[in-house]
């Protein structure tokens, strides 16, 4: 009787405890990578006093250095979001999962752009871009964490990102060519991205694109917060690889189909030279004010974080039109 009834009680136990650990790995897997991680804002460390930054540091539009240069530009106004396009999702990296980025981001271009939009939405969709681009351009929100977020989309992110967004005073969207080639189409729904997300815990900075500044001083970048003089905008330039494999529109990881070129501007062996998106954003921030970019939680508001993506949903008459305003040279708006 003796052995039953320890017996029973072993069963039992191993019972409850198995039901206990599955609970906890449930609550786990709902609550997200992230779910129990300790929210922190950024650290003194992350602001940087522009005057000490030297000149050149910032993104440079290469010379030509040949006859076969695409030497033109192409403004694309999309205004500044003035539509109030806000939501949590990531369509390039996280398509189909809703509020799969665990951080706000703003759009201009396409209105329609959520988690769940497809090839064939955003062709159907209106658009934030005066010449009809449906393409998508989108980024995390800049906050000012000393004051408190009281519109829907300002605390639906949760994760540790509140505090009022800080708008877009400019957003500039700028297609440049190549310093070396003539430039080809970007196919049409080729998604890109340039930043790392995960830069404050990355083991290398191979990915960081970070480029902060002032309006002041357009030579000069960093990867921390500026604290730009009174009367200046704080500024965030967000340069996408422009150097295409030929074959996808997407890949794992979302960046082997699309690279970087070279210091020198020439496009690694078996890709080719698109056209390459330049997105500039600029802010009304008062000096000594905090700021705080959306991240994951364990990134703690790192500026070295910053990233952006867009999905390309032009027409081919449109990409074509930019394409032969940047091989000739010309400076195109649209």
């Amino acid at each position: 009787m003796g052995n039953a009834r320890l017996m029973l009680t072993l069963v039992v136990c191993l019972v409850l405890g198995g039901g206990l650990t599955a609970a906890v790995v449930g609550a786990s897997r709902a609550g997200g990578p992230h779910a129990g991680s300790a929210p922190a804002g950024p650290a003194v460390s992350d602001y940087v006093d522009m005057a000490g930054v030297p000149p050149g540091s910032a993104p440079r539009v290469l010379p030509p250095s040949g006859p076969d240069a695409s030497a033109g530009s192409v403004v694309v106004e999309c205004g500044r979001n003035e539509e109030g396009h806000y939501n949590e999702d990531n369509l390039v990296v996280s398509p189909g999962l809703v509020a799969g980025a665990h951080h706000t981001h703003a759009y201009v271009g396409n209105l329609s752009t959520d988690a769940l939009s497809t090839d064939a939405s955003l062709d159907a969709a209106a658009t934030s871009c005066r010449g009809g681009d449906r393409s998508t351009y989108y980024w995390p929100v800049l906050r000012r964490p000393d004051r408190p977020g009281p519109r829907p989309h300002e605390g639906s992110a949760g994760h540790g990102n509140t505090g009022e967004i800080v708008a877009e005073s400019s957003v500039r969207v700028e297609f440049r060519g190549s310093p070396v080639s003539k430039v080809v189409p970007m196919p049409r729904f080729l998604r890109g991205m340039t930043g790392d997300a995960v830069a404050f815990t990355a083991a290398t900075d191979a990915d960081v694109r970070a480029r902060w500044g002032c309006s002041g001083s357009p030579d000069r970048a960093t990867t921390g917060y500026p604290r730009c003089p009174a009367g200046e905008r704080v500024t965030r330039t967000l340069v996408f690889p422009s150097c295409w494999n030929g074959l996808e529109t997407a890949s794992a990881g979302h960046r082997s189909h699309l690279l970087f070129p070279s210091g020198g501007g020439v496009c690694p062996q078996g890709t080719f030279p698109v056209p390459e998106l330049r997105v500039s954003l600029a802010y009304e921030v008062a000096p000594g004010v905090p700021l705080a970019l959306d991240s994951f939680p364990e990134q703690r508001h790192s500026p070295r974080t910053d990233h952006a993506m867009f999905v390309n949903a032009m027409t081919e008459a449109q990409m074509a039109a930019v394409v032969g305003c940047l091989n000739s040279g010309r400076a195109c708006r649209t």
